[in-house]
């Protein structure tokens, strides 16, 4: 009788346990996005870049999966984001311009109010390049927007100031125990547009690659070369936005040096800043319970097809890094690569999946995390890439569109009506 009421015992124990397991609320994951500006997907040493220095996000790849074929669907700053945000193209989100914020006014649809609806604290530090009118400001617990000036009034510099203010959030965030995403939008490596110099890293980064030069693409024309430049379409003139901006940089192979190193001097101090930011989640326990996000909102040509900065179809403006940390992938997938078309309008849907939310429908992308928690999944072997020239200006920055694959890409330029594969 005493080992039957001793057996009785456990068994209302175990279920006790069970009923309490069910009664307890899953800890929803924390989200930390590392969103850098105007990066090549080549700006990485992980990518196979030999002479840019940037071990932390190397070996924060290392530990996750480096997706090696992200590509943005409209590669501008604004748009590009816009696109995150929603998870939608520009044709749907239909904000082709800064002051364009349509899906305000759907702002429960996007990543932040849809987070903001389910329990999540909102800190978003850095560069916000759409209009500050009637922001949704509700869903944000903490913000500060600043851009467009490499060094801040006090003489910080502004990738400085991006992992300040990560650190301080994460150390004194006002409930330690509610979820967060943290956005941290770098600056760098952007230009400040129409400045002498261009590119103004921190003063202790001048040593870094001072003596070494800086390799040139076998598509880059430098100098006087123009054998790349005279491949583009007829239209492509002097007037060209991104004609304009290679004067600007790579006019001379003096400059070109100058720039580049200035470039990747920036890239190393925004990895340091990721560093800095992860050893943080390391010390406070978290990162069994963080997806962390590193990736840019578009690329940049280096003087490749005689042109600087984005805009169009070309490899080197589409093609930006992504790496992907989160504590659901298996040990054996850790440090892997995943060549798989992964876009910009995905992060949206897979950073909501991982804090236990459906995406609303109006997102088009897909949740990458399929592609490392599942076997075999699905996915796009090809994607529509699109640069709809909000300005009107045909000669200035023409309208683009493309149908972008591994093997090839068909180019539409429809204010020209001319066509390339």
């Amino acid at each position: 009788e005493r080992k039957e009421e001793h057996v009785g015992k456990n068994a209302d124990e175990r279920t006790m346990r069970r009923n309490a397991a069910k009664k307890t609320p899953e800890k929803k994951m924390n989200i930390v996005l590392l969103y850098a500006d105007d990066w090549s997907y080549k700006t990485l040493g992980a990518a196979g870049n030999s002479f840019v220095k940037t071990p932390y996000l190397d070996d924060l790849a290392s530990k996750g999966v480096h997706f090696t074929h992200n590509c943005v669907t409209t590669s501008i700053c604004w748009i590009s984001r816009s696109s995150l945000y929603t998870g939608q193209y520009v044709s749907r989100h239909k904000c082709p311009r800064v002051e364009d914020v349509d899906y305000y006014n759907r702002w429960n649809e996007t990543l932040y109010g849809a987070l903001a609806n389910n329990g999540y604290y909102n800190a978003f530090y850095g560069k916000w390049h759409h209009s500050y009118d009637n922001l949704p400001e509700w869903s944000f617990g903490e913000k500060e927007f600043y851009f467009g000036s490499h060094f801040m009034g006090n003489g910080q510099h502004v990738t400085e100031k991006n992992e300040a203010d990560a650190l301080k959030f994460l150390r004194k965030r006002p409930n330690m125990n509610q979820p967060f995403i943290l956005t941290v939008s770098f600056f760098a490596t952007h230009a400040e547009d129409g400045s002498e110099e261009q590119y103004y890293p921190q003063n202790r980064s001048m040593k870094l690659y001072q003596n070494e030069m800086v390799p040139i693409a076998p598509n880059a024309d430098v100098g006087n070369s123009t054998l790349n430049w005279d491949k583009l379409p007829p239209f492509f003139v002097k007037k060209n936005e991104g004609r304009k901006r290679w004067n600007w940089r790579f006019d001379t192979h003096k400059k070109y040096q100058e720039m580049m190193k200035n470039y990747y001097r920036m890239a190393t101090e925004v990895d340091k800043s990721c560093g800095a930011i992860i050893q943080e989640l390391k010390r406070q326990r978290l990162m069994d319970n963080t997806l962390i996000i590193f990736t840019t909102d578009n690329g940049n040509y280096h003087a490749e097809h005689g042109l600087a900065d984005k805009w169009y179809p070309h490899e080197e403006s589409i093609r930006v890094p992504l790496i992907v940390y989160d504590p659901r992938l298996p040990s054996s997938k850790a440090g892997t690569k995943n060549d798989e078309f992964t876009l910009n309008i995905d992060l949206a849907p897979t950073m909501l999946k991982a804090a236990g939310i459906e995406p609303p429908e109006a997102m088009q992308g897909k949740d990458i995390a399929d592609l490392y928690l599942k076997a075999n999944t699905p996915w796009r072997k090809d994607f529509f890439y699109e640069w709809p020239d909000p300005f009107d200006q045909k000669d200035w920055i023409p309208a683009a569109q493309a149908l972008v694959t591994k093997d090839y890409k068909y180019l539409y330029w429809p204010q020209h009506d001319y066509h390339q594969l």
